[in-house]
């Protein structure tokens, strides 16, 4: 098997989250214009454009950044040796964390022509299965799953094999994409036989130059959120800044005004273990997980004010105006932002010489800054809603905000 996998996209790393870190939202449904304005982050490999039409049919903007791929092992001298290993003996138990994986595995045997005793062998086995996912794959080959837990966790099948006596069992561990290092010691350490089944690898994307430019969007605050399937994803990215000397400035990104959005704990762990608060749905879906933005950016990061008479609702790349969106480009918009933190009294230019893209020299500010405000005035339509003070500045015609 030559060909490539892409990403599993719920086939995450086995860490748990703290109880409480993330905020937790429900999935509602949600009108077809909620994201508008908003501006997401997608790193999935497999599904992506599948997961990028939920976004855009609620009008979002899809910034498409693959982060990794999966590697089949099928001609891998370690798959092969796994598979004899679990033929030589009678199999006690076998953990199964991903559908894709395991689908994978039988493929491979059956390239080898050992498809029949594998089924044998796992048919008189416990087939512990990670999620649903994994519990179908096993269902698909004609075999009985023993147990799923709750939670979908790794950790959770652990536990529930640690509360056994294990001593002189012989467990088949399919992993999925990285080492079960301590998943795998503490069943050794048990007294259990462990034979570990890699049927996959997580590789970074072969062209990173989309995630490394997803990063630079991130620490700019060009995107409103980013979205990840799986942990070995947001490890990528994170890598992926380390290499360009962004990585802190990330964090900090994710812990400001870009929002991180997980499927599940497991894949919001590396994020969480940085101090990094981030949403995720009820349920490990793309469709929960979409909805959950649909819901969150609209509540969280929407600036709703009235200016000139004029209702505005500031996103991430456009502002609507009494109802009517309007995308605005970098520098206009980080204008009216600026203007906004603090609406009806007067930002300077030098101020606001500050949050323009790109930084220009101080010979080229006041010009730059006087081109934004045409830009925005221009873009907004109404006159009156960005006011000049002469000498001063400009303000939004509102009432002040004393706070």
């Amino acid at each position: 098997m030559t060909a490539l996998l892409e990403e599993a996209p719920f086939a995450e790393a086995p860490m748990e989250a703290p109880p409480g870190s993330p905020i937790e939202l429900g999935s509602p449904e949600t009108a077809p214009d909620a994201l508008a304005g908003f501006t997401i982050g997608v790193t999935a490999t497999r599904r992506r454009e599948e997961f990028a039409a939920l976004l855009e049919r609620r009008g979002a903007r899809v910034v498409r950044a693959p982060a990794i791929r999966l590697v089949p092992l099928a001609e891998d001298a370690d798959l092969l040796a796994s598979t004899r290993e679990c033929l030589a003996a009678p199999i006690d138990d076998v953990v199964v964390t991903t559908g894709v994986g395991f689908r994978g595995w039988m493929a491979a045997a059956e390239g080898w022509g050992l498809s029949v005793d594998l089924a044998g062998h796992l048919n008189g086995a416990r087939l512990l299965t990670r999620g649903p996912k994994a519990r179908g794959a096993v269902r698909a080959a004609g075999l009985s799953d023993h147990w799923t837990p709750a939670t979908e966790s790794c950790e959770e099948v652990k536990q529930y094999l640690l509360a056994q006596d294990l001593r002189g069992r012989r467990i088949a561990v399919q992993l999925h994409g990285e080492p079960l290092t301590g998943f795998v010691a503490e069943l050794r350490a048990a007294g259990a036989h462990v034979t570990e089944v890699p049927v996959y690898r997580w590789l970074p994307y072969r062209d990173t130059s989309p995630l490394r430019r997803l990063v630079s969007q991130a620490v700019s605050g060009s995107v409103d959120a980013v979205a990840f399937t799986s942990a070995p994803a947001v490890l990528a990215m994170l890598n992926a800044a380390r290499a360009d000397g962004l990585e802190d400035s990330l964090v900090a990104a994710f812990s400001g005004p870009v929002v991180a959005a997980c499927v599940g704990p497991v894949t919001a762990q590396p994020l969480v273990s940085r101090g990094v608060r981030v949403i995720q749905p009820e349920r490990a879906r793309l469709g929960s997980l979409a909805r959950t933005l649909a819901r969150h950016l609209p509540e969280h990061s929407v600036t709703r004010l009235v200016a000139g008479n004029h209702r505005l609702e500031i996103r991430g790349h456009a502002v609507a105006v009494d109802g009517e969106l309007k995308p605005l480009p970098p520098a206009p918009m980080a204008v009216l932002k600026r203007l906004a933190d603090r609406p009806g009294h007067v930002v300077a230019r030098s101020d606001l010489r500050l949050v323009l893209p790109g930084g220009p020299s101080r010979d080229s500010a006041e010009h730059a800054v006087e081109m934004a405000i045409t830009r925005l005035r221009r873009a907004l339509g109404p006159s009156g809603i960005v006011e000049t003070v002469v000498k001063r500045g400009y303000r939004l015609a509102c009432e002040r905000d004393e706070a």
